[in-house]
């Protein structure tokens, strides 16, 4: 899964926001202004994502190509090395389709009803 798909994607769930706020090479992807995704735009072959706490370390284990999140909580965030013959892309859509769930449901209803014009 190449940089541009998982951009496209990323931006294909409702309410996401792309932008750089901590340096010109890392894009980031919130909605509700909660990160969801991370993508270094020099390397571009890793991103990082959050993932469900009880998975990541499995996640870990079983997928040489997932890591630890780079700069980020190890107990609720995972980087995957993009460019490795093992990774799966169906699999990377289903882990940025579970890190856009999980940082969507942990919205505030405020937010949620803001977001979503109610």
């Amino acid at each position: 899964m190449s940089p541009e798909q998982v951009r496209y994607l990323a931006l294909s769930f409702p309410f996401v926001t792309e932008g750089f706020p901590f340096d010109e090479n890392t894009l980031v992807f919130k909605v509700g202004g909660k990160m969801f995704l991370l993508i270094d735009l020099l390397t571009t072959d890793r991103l990082t994502l959050k993932a469900n706490p009880d998975e990541v370390f499995t996640l870990i284990d079983e997928h040489s190509w997932i890591l630890p999140g780079y700069h980020m909580n190890k107990s609720h965030w995972i980087t995957i090395k993009l460019m490795d013959d093992n990774t799966k892309p169906q699999f990377i859509q289903k882990l940025i389709e579970t890190s856009y769930s999980l940082v969507y449901k942990k919205l505030s209803k405020k937010v949620k009803n803001g977001l979503e014009g109610r």
